[in-house]
């Protein structure tokens, strides 16, 4: 099985990049993705148990593994939730999965995002974690539209070896996420308000 792409270009100029840019002299110091978390929670939803199993199916046609199930660890009367009740699913990506599922998010999903000027940066965790939410499942290709019974939200977690926020965000810019640039944000919105 051959190296994916993202992880090649990784490989040869992302690490080199970054010991040049971070001032690092051993190459493991470098920060690395390290995993994937895809998840999705049905909260308040009538039907619960349909809708996780819908949410299952999606979650394994968008990454190719099939998903955990997950269930509450207590009761809550105020979501009509039981201990132990199916809640959501989640799959964690790692190796070839991972790096071919950045690859599709980063050059095909993220542009179907409706009016997409980037993703938000400010989604990180002090860890050099990083997650954004997605509202619906339409945008990736993977997904009949008119198959959809049901519109499902994830969050997707982008975990990573760097010890802070910048080393991670370094990393993600380095690998092609289309972050929105803050500045150039505010600067065009209050350009557009006059």
């Amino acid at each position: 099985m051959s190296t994916p792409a993202l992880q090649q270009h990784y490989l040869d100029k992302v690490v080199p990049a970054l010991q040049k840019k971070l001032g690092y002299t051993n190459l493991h110091q470098v920060p690395r993705l390290e995993k994937i978390v895809v998840t999705s929670c049905m909260g308040k939803s009538p039907d619960r148990k349909v809708a996780v199993d819908d949410a299952v199916n999606e979650i394994q046609k968008i990454t190719g593994q099939r998903p955990s199930v997950t269930y509450s660890k207590k009761s809550v009367a105020n979501f009509k939730l039981r201990e132990n009740e199916v809640l959501g699913a989640r799959v964690t990506l790692r190796g070839a999965r991972m790096w071919e599922f950045l690859y599709r998010f980063i050059n095909v999903t993220a542009p179907n995002i409706r009016d997409f000027r980037g993703i938000s940066s400010k989604s990180f965790d002090g860890r050099g974690n990083y997650a954004c939410g997605i509202q619906e499942q339409s945008i990736f290709p993977e997904i009949e539209i008119d198959q959809i019974k049901r519109q499902i939200g994830f969050d997707l977690i982008f975990v990573t070896s760097a010890p802070t926020d910048a080393e991670g965000r370094a990393l993600l810019m380095e690998l092609g996420m289309p972050f929105r640039d803050m500045k150039k944000a505010n600067e065009a919105e209050a350009v557009a308000a006059v």
